[in-house]
């Protein structure tokens, strides 16, 4: 099931996955990178959002490694969260353009009223 209501931390989480697997510190360093620096995920905050992606079926358990004795888990995107992030990327740039339309004629109009007087 997709998520009915995508948070900015949901977003860049799945935009991150979108590159391929990653485990968790992989993921606050890339939504850190991707966010310029608007979305700082702790730990904690993190596998929470991670469990709720998981349990809405957008992203999923990839593998489990061993890396210097501590346990990385990776996950991926799932089919339904490619979907599910693609929606919410054209509503994103579709309220960006409406919002553009909007000030580029606000912008235009005063420009004509100043002209006018």
């Amino acid at each position: 099931m997709a998520p009915r209501e995508m948070t900015r931390t949901a977003f860049y989480v799945l935009t991150a996955l979108a590159g391929g697997p990653r485990h968790g510190y992989g993921i606050v360093q890339e939504t850190a990178l991707l966010s310029e620096g608007q979305v700082q995920l702790r730990i904690g905050t993190l596998y929470g959002v991670l469990e709720r992606l998981a349990a809405e079926g957008v992203i999923e358990p990839d593998r489990e490694e061993t890396h210097r004795g501590r346990l990385r888990r990776y996950y991926r995107l799932t089919g339904a969260g490619e979907a599910a992030l693609g929606a919410e990327a054209t509503r994103m740039a579709s309220g960006a353009q409406a919002a553009t339309r909007r000030l580029a004629a606000r912008h235009a109009a005063r420009h004509a009223a100043r002209r006018g007087r």
